[in-house]
């Protein structure tokens, strides 16, 4: 009788399992964020930046040359650089007084003292092709700080204000403001009763502030013009 072979599956307990095979441990990629701000944004900055300091130009520089009003005087007109400070007269709602360049202020005015010599009339008409006019010497203070402003270089002798002689004896400002004699600040023995002295000028020489002379119209001398201040 044959033999009958059995098959059997066995399996061992202490059967080693299969070497599991590692690959190469994986890099982990770096998280791409998305970028935040556009390349031009910088740019756009500067840009805004430039545009608020060309503002700041235009209030500090530009707005001098514009009245309350918006109409610019014809000062104003005449002259691109102006200086301003920050002396305002009270009553006003402005925050800077500004006189054009090289021009000298006095409470609400701006003086230009000439370095050239004209005669009477050319002077008048020098002064008014500025936007100015000669002039117009209202009080004690006004008077000693022209005077003094005359006593500074260039060296000057003579200096025509807007004070004319119409008929002898009459005496009046170039715009209207009424004469008075009590207000007046004539060097002892002026005005003269010559009937062609018929214009004034501050006498530099003159220690006291009471230095004004009545003078030919045809000669030549300095000259003081006057326009009021512009605030902002």
């Amino acid at each position: 009788m044959a033999s009958e072979i059995t098959y059997a599956e066995v399996k061992f307990k202490n059967e080693s399992p299969a070497p599991v095979v590692k690959g190469p441990p994986e890099t982990k990629k770096p998280e791409q964020h998305p970028q935040k701000y556009p390349l031009w944004l910088p740019w756009l900055i500067s840009l805004l930046l430039l545009l608020v300091c060309i503002a700041l130009v235009v209030v500090l520089l530009v707005l001098p040359l514009c009245h309350s009003s918006g109409q610019p005087s014809a000062l104003q007109q005449q002259f691109s650089e102006w200086e301003c400070d920050s002396a305002v007269p009270q009553g006003t709602d402005r925050g800077w007084t500004c006189c054009p360049k090289g021009w000298r202020r006095f409470q609400g005015s701006c003086y230009f003292l000439s370095t050239d010599k004209l005669s009477c009339d050319k002077s008048a008409q020098n002064c008014t092709g500025m936007g100015s006019q000669l002039v117009v010497i209202n009080s004690k203070a006004e008077q000693e700080f022209l005077s003094e402003q005359t006593k500074q270089t260039p060296k000057r002798m003579n200096v025509y204000i807007g004070l004319f002689e119409n008929k002898v004896g009459q005496w009046q400002w170039v715009d209207k403001t009424p004469y008075n004699v009590t207000a007046a600040f004539w060097r002892e023995g002026e005005p003269s009763p010559d009937y062609d002295e018929n214009c004034t000028v501050i006498y530099v020489p003159e220690p006291t502030f009471h230095n004004w002379n009545d003078v030919k119209a045809t000669m030549l001398h300095h000259r003081i013009c006057e326009a009021a201040a512009v605030f902002v």
